[in-house]
């Protein structure tokens, strides 16, 4: 983060032209500029006068970004989690490192989509990434199944965790799931011994574990691969025991009391690191990282090599020992 300037933070810029930006219900104000500057942009920009209209337009959107985004409720914030343009693991994979070399299947029943996962080199240094991937187009999140993993999916996660053990290499996995798939077919498959043996072994692997949470955490789906060494979070994204709607379900026997839920389980990032569930909240440049991959991964980049460098400084033993150590202080 020292190394990123603060004013490429605060400033508004997009992945996505503006015609193809997604707007939240929040955001309609924001949507309403938008759409002024785009439709300015259709005409003649080589007139000063349009020219100067659109610099002042997004000047004050920039601004009603700031307002909107500087406070933001928790259901709000779970709204942006679960944005349909925030950046996946593969978008995170082709921007951050190099070389990544995908590998495929359990070893026991098949290759799950919706866990992608591989060798790459993060600067100089080879690691392995395992990530959630929910797909773009309806025929991707088909095949991905939403990001909601099978049990064959975890068993590929372990898998690329032991050998990434066996060749000494940190795994980085990134986080961004609504949970675990609840279908029959699943748990004949032993659904929650599969996310339970990988808890088991993600607190014994004898090399260090980093782990982003970039969108929805969500329930044991996530949890699957998240027990590491050092837990970040974006800014705006999510990490919970269940979704609001699953809770609220529970407690009010309504899932239209999702947003008191929310508010009620704490699940966003600046309350998780509160009680010290999270280690570290990863800014997202301004209005979310849905709007600038390139400087969110930038960002994302920065905090694992620090990190990395880090704790490839410990020994095994302290390792795990510090891993055992990081679980028992959570809550405190």
């Amino acid at each position: 983060m020292s190394n990123i300037k603060q004013e490429n933070l605060n400033k508004y810029e997009q992945t996505f032209h503006e015609r193809d930006q997604k707007f939240l219900e929040f955001e309609k104000p924001i949507q309403e500029v938008s759409e002024k500057i785009s439709a300015l942009k259709l005409a003649d920009i080589g007139n000063p006068a349009i020219k100067s209209q659109i610099e002042s337009l997004e000047k004050d959107r920039e601004q009603l970004i700031k307002k909107i985004y500087s406070k933001l409720t928790t259901w709000e914030t779970v709204q942006v989690a679960r944005h349909p343009q925030t950046p996946h693991t593969l978008d995170f994979i082709k921007r951050i490192f190099t070389d990544f070399d995908e590998l495929h299947g359990d070893r026991q029943f098949a290759d799950d989509a919706s866990i992608v996962g591989g060798l790459a080199y993060l600067n100089d240094k080879p690691v392995m990434i395992i990530g959630h991937e929910k797909g773009r187009d309806t025929e991707e999140k088909v095949r991905r199944n939403f990001g909601m993993p099978q049990p064959e999916g975890y068993r590929k996660a372990k898998r690329l965790m032991r050998l990434a053990e066996q060749f000494s290499m940190p795994i980085i996995t990134f986080i961004d799931t609504a949970g675990a798939y609840p279908g029959i077919e699943g748990e004949e498959r032993g659904q929650s011994e599969a996310i339970a043996r990988n808890l088991a072994v993600m607190s014994e692997l004898k090399t260090p574990i980093l782990v982003v949470v970039t969108g929805e955490g969500g329930s044991g789906g996530a949890l699957a691969i998240s027990v590491g060494d050092h837990l970040s979070m974006l800014e705006y994204a999510t990490y919970s025991v269940a979704s609001p709607e699953a809770c609220a379900s529970i407690i009010w026997r309504s899932s239209d009391e999702a947003e008191k839920a929310a508010e009620s389980m704490k699940v966003s990032a600046s309350e998780l690191k509160k009680i010290n569930i999270i280690d570290e909240i990863i800014q997202e440049p301004l209005g979310g990282a849905h709007r600038n991959y390139d400087l969110t991964s930038e960002i994302i980049k920065k905090s694992l090599v620090k990190n990395l460098t880090s704790l490839q400084k410990l020994s095994n033993e302290k390792l795990i020992e510090r891993r055992y150590q990081r679980l028992l202080k959570i809550g405190t």
